[in-house]
């Protein structure tokens, strides 16, 4: 397996794969309030076997080039992550996404990592619109897509039902030529 370095404080981006639902679960359940108030993570994977099949389901996704899942490192602790919950190379979209358990919070880690994916995404596998989706209330979230470069494109107005709440959803993103014009300044 592979690690990438995040940086000075020791932070590395590893892919995130079945074998590791263990130490995944265990990351969640570190994390479960603080996570699931914008993520359905948490909600999706309450046990070992869910954890596993989710980890399975992007392992799938990863063969068929349709997705991929990234965990962050810390210390060797399992902290956060990355994903491209959708990647269509086709049309050349991905949907990138995030989540961290609060310890990990307000280090920049999701900001270096998605940095790390979305140059893999543009650069190696041709994706021209990098889309990031957050709650309006998620200010985390949408301080990191601003961090990345990405402009608003708009809100889909109750698109979005969270624990049996009905709410929107801000849609960000960032194309290839931008990408790679905020890298070359």
């Amino acid at each position: 397996m592979f690690a990438i370095s995040l940086g000075d404080d020791g932070a590395e981006l590893r892919p995130l794969e079945p074998w590791q639902a263990e130490e995944y679960l265990a990351h969640l359940d570190r994390g479960r309030d603080y996570i699931s108030r914008y993520v359905p993570l948490a909600d999706v994977c309450h046990d070992l076997d869910s954890a596993r099949a989710f980890l399975q389901r992007y392992a799938e996704k990863a063969a068929t080039d349709t997705g991929r899942i990234y965990g962050i490192w810390t210390d060797g602790t399992l902290v956060g992550g990355v994903l491209f919950r959708t990647m269509d190379t086709g049309r050349g979209t991905a949907e990138a996404g995030c989540w961290l358990e609060p310890a990990a919070a307000g280090k920049g880690l999701v900001t270096r990592a998605a940095r790390v994916i979305i140059d893999w995404a543009v650069e190696e596998r041709g994706i021209h619109r990098v889309e990031w989706q957050a709650s309006p209330l998620n200010t985390a979230s949408i301080n990191v897509a601003k961090r990345l470069g990405m402009t608003r494109d708009g809100l889909l107005r109750g698109n979005d039902v969270h624990r049996g709440v009905r709410g929107d959803t801000e849609i960000w993103s960032v194309l290839a030529p931008e990408w790679r014009a905020a890298r070359a300044a």
